[in-house]
């Protein structure tokens, strides 16, 4: 009988310090590349909206980090797939950052570099991860009336503050899309299919779906995401579209440059998430923490 090869993997609940909150995401510990059939079968058996494989090479002095969905396709962007990632290294107590200077943090996403600042509270001692995005773009508008029909809203619903849908892009071009209230945000239920045609024909993934909020709450603003054309249905927090929106908000003048905020996520699904956000000069930074939930071996 062929002896299997054991990994070490974690469940971490990200953008969230409690246990079942926030958004799962399984973290698997590798010496190196695995086969891309390897990637693919370990996420679709986790079935979370994202895996994570991360080794550190010592080539790059840097983490390696790659992302896939349990239908197999390759995530990109600086998202909780990320930032579950790092906090896992960090809560293994990895030296990820050893070799590194303090102002030039940095982990390495699908060969790309990725500048992270890292924390860690006082009070818990996790890690506090700030990830830093590509100052945002907003890039072409869909019309209303086609994401009322896929949401399953009247065109008014989708009323707010003036905005239309806008296709933004940090890390990935995400649509952002305004609802009037929490109530109607809360009782979308989407057509999947149609989604994906919208997906395909403005070459955007998904749709992070928004209402803004009264800041006595805490939160800028409460939100939902639904990406089908990945087999994303719908996601408890998302770093990818938290970045865009915070860089359309201050755009339009609802939120500012230099400030911090809290986008409010997973409501719905009973999975609340608090994603921090800022929007500078030069880039965007998206960040939170992250719990370990669960751990284990699995083999290959």
């Amino acid at each position: 009988m062929t002896e299997r090869k054991a990994l070490e993997y974690y469940v971490l609940d990200v953008f969230s310090n409690e246990s079942y909150k926030g958004n799962p995401l399984s973290v698997v510990f590798t010496t190196g590349n695995l086969p891309l059939e390897t990637y693919q079968d370990i996420s679709k058996e986790f079935g979370y909206s994202e895996t994570s494989f991360i080794y550190y090479s010592k080539e790059q002095k840097a983490l390696n980090v790659r992302s896939f969905t349990p239908t197999g396709i390759e995530i990109d962007g600086a998202g909780h797939n990320l930032l579950g990632a790092v906090c896992g290294a960090l809560l293994k107590k990895m030296p990820i950052f050893d070799e590194q200077s303090e102002s030039n943090r940095f982990v390495i996403m699908k060969k790309s570099p990725v500048s992270l600042t890292v924390n860690f509270d006082p009070l818990t001692q996790y890690p506090v991860v700030q990830m830093h995005q590509k100052q945002a773009v907003n890039e072409k508008e869909i019309p209303t009336y086609k994401l009322a029909v896929a949401l399953g809203l009247k065109i008014e619903d989708l009323d707010s503050n003036d905005f239309v849908p806008t296709i933004v892009k940090t890390e990935v071009a995400h649509t952002m899309v305004p609802i009037k209230n929490s109530q109607i945000l809360n009782s979308i239920v989407p057509d999947h299919k149609l989604l994906t045609e919208i997906s395909k024909e403005y070459k955007s993934e998904g749709f992070y779906c928004f209402t803004i909020s009264n800041q006595n709450e805490g939160n800028i603003a409460e939100t939902r995401f639904f990406n089908p054309v990945i087999g994303i249905y719908e996601d408890p927090a998302t770093g990818t579209a938290a970045g865009p929106l915070i860089g359309f908000l201050t755009s339009k003048k609802q939120a500012k440059l230099n400030t911090k905020y809290k986008i409010l996520q997973g409501v719905k699904l009973n999975q609340p998430s608090i994603i921090e956000v800022m929007t500078r000069e030069n880039d965007v930074l998206v960040g939170g923490s992250s719990i370990i939930t669960m751990k284990g071996e699995l083999y290959i």
